[in-house]
């Protein structure tokens, strides 16, 4: 009694129509023989054959692939939309990025130089020093106490 393997998944299954083929893949074949053959046939006798056969595989190759390739149940053109809409047309971002603390206490580190360089170079040229939190003239400066006295009366 003969054993015949059956898949457990039976989806994946393809009918198959002709010569052991699938209706896609006859489709696509019979595309690229309808380009390809007369394709060869216009072009041996200018061209020579090697050439002409050439240009006939590159041709043909393409509808080749769009009837045999399959990945994970899509079709060749289904991967190259995917990867068309990924790559171009909603092109990779970002939404969340991290804060790298170390990056931030570098930046932070390379501006208390700066400033301490400015500062410096101030001191050495005589410039009066900028007033940079004090309090300007005919104004009182003002303290947190102050505020926290002006709430308490109210």
């Amino acid at each position: 009694m003969p054993f015949v393997p059956v898949p457990k998944d039976l989806t994946k299954v393809k009918t198959k129509v002709a010569f052991n083929l699938t209706r896609r893949q006859l489709i696509c074949f019979g595309g690229g023989a309808l380009v390809g053959v007369p394709l060869y046939i216009f072009t041996r006798g200018s061209i020579g054959n090697d050439a002409a056969a050439m240009l006939m595989i590159g041709l043909m190759l393409p509808f080749f692939l769009f009837g045999i390739y399959e990945k994970d149940g899509q079709h060749l053109e289904q991967v190259l939309g995917h990867i068309i809409r990924a790559q171009f047309i909603h092109p990779p971002h970002r939404p969340y990025q991290t804060e790298n603390i170390y990056a931030a206490l570098e930046r932070q580190n390379q501006i208390d130089k700066e400033a301490a360089n400015i500062e410096q170079h101030t001191k050495k040229a005589g410039a009066k020093p900028s007033a940079r939190g004090k309090a300007a003239p005919g104004r009182k400066k003002h303290h947190p106490a102050d505020a926290r006295r002006k709430a308490d009366h109210r």
